[in-house]
């Protein structure tokens, strides 16, 4: 059986590892699954539901991050996972753990705000803004977050600062994060990413 991926399009989570897999160049299959009704396959091999899942033929992988560092372990030509660099392999796995817990918790009640009154939309945005702040610092001298080249930590917070940014647009582009909004927008740019959005048929 060949490798499946069964992803989302739209899910920062499945993004990421979209990316990972075609940054290595892994023979993978990728199936585009509708939220409202998952494959009975797919949750045959995985019940709790949820993308991306890795199908391999000796192991199903549930966590974007195992999905990502399986396809560096294939092909990781520019080095993402820093694999000579100890300390910079520790920064890349606390920065991707921040990201998916804190950061992540206010990306979800400033995106929505409605769910959570005891707070304004303004004031999820503002814890929000603290992690924000962080990478504009570490991007204050060059145009990756760790090193002069992308890294593991790259690929894996730009869809969820992507999708900050998605939340109010307007805002986002006129904020004081300059160096963050250029990283962002290469990001956007960038012919990887562009390729991990081409759309697939949903099964």
């Amino acid at each position: 059986m060949s490798a499946l991926l069964y992803s989302f399009r739209r899910c920062p989570y499945a993004m990421r590892a979209r990316m990972a897999v075609a940054y290595s160049g892994a023979e993978v299959e990728l199936v585009e699954v509708s939220l409202k009704a998952k494959p009975p396959e797919m949750l045959e091999r995985s019940p709790k539901g949820t993308v991306p899942v890795l199908v391999l033929d000796d192991q199903v992988l549930e966590q974007s991050l195992d999905i990502m560092r399986w396809a560096l372990a294939q092909n990781d030509p520019d080095d993402w996972s820093m694999t000579c660099d100890s300390p910079a392999q520790q920064q890349i796995a606390e920065l991707i753990a921040e990201n998916d817990s804190t950061f992540k918790t206010d990306l979800d009640r400033y995106k929505y705000a409605v769910r959570y009154p005891e707070f304004s939309q303004e004031h999820y945005r503002a814890q929000g803004e603290v992690f924000l702040s962080k990478l504009e610092v570490l991007l204050r001298d060059r145009d990756c977050l760790l090193t002069h080249h992308l890294t593991l930590a790259d690929i894996a917070l730009a869809p969820f600062v992507r999708q900050f940014c998605g939340v109010d647009p307007e805002w986002f582009w006129q904020s004081p994060y300059p160096r963050l909004q250029g990283w962002l927008q290469r990001f956007l740019d960038s012919e990887l990413f562009k390729k991990a959005m081409v759309k697939h048929k949903t099964l």
